[in-house]
């Protein structure tokens, strides 16, 4: 399990696994509850390279981000080994 902090978007973390290049039990923190599930459910046994070029660089309104490229950030991480594992 991987646990993302986010920056710039109204979701404060996002929890994810990641199996064998696929996604699984995708959740967010705060944010817009309805919108952000629908996402988890979506992203829910995707493989984890393709989510990332779906989703990244999207954007939210005027900022630079949104939960959904926020998602792709933290996926990108853990298929480089760069984000935080739970224990």
């Amino acid at each position: 399990m991987y646990q993302y902090k986010t920056s710039g978007v109204c979701a404060s973390n996002i929890n994810f696994e990641l199996r064998d290049g696929k996604l699984y039990s995708v959740s967010f923190e705060g944010g817009c509850e309805g919108n952000l599930k629908a996402i988890g459910i979506l992203a829910e046994g995707m493989d984890a390279e393709g989510l990332v070029k779906k989703l990244k660089g999207m954007r939210c309104g005027r900022r630079k981000t949104s939960c959904a490229d926020q998602l792709a950030v933290a996926v990108a991480q853990a298929l480089t080994g760069a984000a935080e594992k739970l224990p």
